[in-house]
């Protein structure tokens, strides 16, 4: 399901999949209250929670493009509220409303 938002994303040419967005991505993610780590290791990715701390763990052998892909399906798993949408700052929640925006465009086409 998440591969197919990823797509539309990447597809729909509305970010590019570069260090730019990847720093975007990242700051969404601090102003949510999650830890981004970059670990080497025998693992693919994910998000979860460690005594109460939120943290998010990716390949540092990634790609740039294969962080930011993780991060977007990251933001489709975790669920963010109007209270924390509001504590986002303008830029991230801009992000944030454009990835949501996209993944539900490309729901509706494939209807």
């Amino acid at each position: 399901m998440f591969n197919s938002i990823i797509f539309a994303v990447k597809d729909a040419g509305a970010m590019k999949l570069n260090e730019n967005t990847l720093k975007k991505l990242e700051e969404l993610f601090k102003q949510l209250q999650y830890k981004v780590r970059y670990e080497k290791g025998h693992f693919q990715s994910g998000y979860c929670l460690v005594k109460n701390q939120k943290v998010i763990v990716i390949n540092k052998f990634f790609t740039t493009e294969a962080r930011i892909n993780c991060l977007f399906e990251i933001v489709h798993l975790t669920e963010v509220d109007e209270n924390q949408k509001a504590t986002l700052d303008d830029n991230s929640r801009k992000l944030l409303d454009e990835i949501l925006k996209e993944s539900k465009t490309k729901n509706i086409k494939e209807s």
